[in-house]
């Protein structure tokens, strides 16, 4: 009895056990299907995005000829966008005054990379009136970056904020700045990891007029103390109205008084 109790209980384990590898491999069959519409519709999706990157570029075409017409648009731009002015020094700011264009183009293959284009006025930083940095994936999907040489003017190089100086004693010091922006088209160590590069194509370049457009902090500041000093004063004008108040019923009530000895 015990024996052939023994003989039901493993038939029963390698039914259940054949049951589910047969399951994981059903499992597995349909899995492959839906992998295989994932990449159709990749695939589809990139086709639509060609398509329409095409439609869209008179558009982007005519609003940089709009943005033209604004001054120091995109310096305010990048200044009010958080990720972006957190790589800003003063001088790096002062330097994106003369920056009057930034174009990003998507190559024909989206899938191989893009480029991001700045184009500057005559200025006394560097000689270049438009500096590039482009992003490729090769076959493997490798990612890599190249850009444009800075050709920096004699004293004017933005990549090297360290100088030294000497103080009184004659002891030299270093004085470390941070990071300037403009190491970003110097900067090739990990192009899949670009993150200006992609705040730049996806955030700002869709819609720049909204960074464009954030008010400033320091107004918005000034604006709320002017308010609390508003109430502040209010507050007190209805403070000395109820002091006044009291003091003039002190008053009646005193001269009630004189009039009731006097009677």
């Amino acid at each position: 009895m015990a024996s052939s109790s023994i003989l039901k209980l493993t038939d029963f384990f390698f039914s259940t056990e054949k049951e589910q590898q047969e399951a994981i491999e059903h499992i597995d069959e349909v899995q492959n299907e839906i992998d295989r519409l994932n990449e159709q519709a990749s695939e589809e999706i990139l086709k639509v995005e060609q398509k329409y990157n095409k439609l869209r570029q008179p558009f982007f075409q005519k609003r940089s000829e709009l943005i033209a017409k604004i001054p120091n648009f995109w310096v305010t731009t990048f200044v009010n966008h958080p990720q972006v002015s957190a790589l800003l020094g003063e001088e790096d700011e002062e330097a994106l005054h003369y920056l009057s264009r930034v174009e990003v183009t998507e190559f024909e293959d989206i899938k191989s990379g893009y480029r991001i284009d700045f184009y500057f006025d005559e200025n006394p930083y560097f000689e270049n009136k438009v500096l590039s940095k482009e992003f490729h994936l090769n076959e493997s999907g490798d990612p890599s970056s190249k850009s444009t040489e800075i050709k920096w003017k004699s004293g004017k190089d933005l990549t090297k904020r360290s100088s030294q100086t000497q103080n009184k004693a004659g002891r030299k010091r270093q004085h470390e700045e941070p990071e300037s922006f403009f190491t970003w088209f110097t900067d090739h160590a990990d192009a899949g990891a670009d993150e200006l590069g992609e705040v730049i194509k996806d955030d700002i370049w869709p819609n720049p007029l909204q960074y464009y457009l954030v008010p400033d902090m320091d107004d918005e500041e000034g604006e709320g103390e002017e308010d609390e000093e508003d109430e502040e004063g209010l507050e007190d004008i209805d403070e000395e109205g109820d002091e006044d108040g009291e003091d003039d019923e002190e008053d009646e009530g005193e001269g009630e008084e004189d009039e009731g000895e006097d009677d």
